[in-house]
């Protein structure tokens, strides 16, 4: 989304980050596929990025916060209980689409999760 943002030249209207909704990468950098795919999709990326976990304070400093899966969703909502705002979302769900994105944990499918997480930015910079 940073990538889409900056290259639309939208780069100072957005402030975007990401957060996991566990601590098992707290401190870790981008996992090594993932990084190779967004460097084969010329996408640009902080190499000092380290994951953080998404915290209650997080729902008053952003204006959305968007969850690849309904596990992740459902996790959030333990973070954060109440969503009074209606800022929290499935990504797929700004393309229109009633699914998880694809999870490369699982498949090894980093392609398939490039292209659900471009589909939903885009539609999301639509908005």
């Amino acid at each position: 989304m940073k990538d889409l943002v900056e290259k639309a030249g939208l780069g100072d209207q957005y402030y975007i980050e990401s957060a996991a909704v566990s601590t098992e990468e707290i401190g870790n950098p981008i996992y090594p596929p993932a990084k190779r795919c967004l460097m084969n999709h010329e996408v640009s990326f902080d190499p000092a990025k380290r994951a953080r976990q998404i915290t209650r304070a997080d729902y008053n400093r952003f204006d959305s916060i968007i969850c690849m899966d309904a596990s992740n969703l459902r996790l959030i909502r333990r973070i954060i209980p109440e969503d009074p705002e209606n800022k929290i979302h499935l990504m797929m769900s700004y393309a229109g689409i009633d699914r998880d994105v694809a999870d490369p944990w699982y498949t090894g499918d980093f392609e398939a999760t490039w292209r659900d997480v471009l589909l939903g930015c885009q539609c999301l910079m639509q908005l």
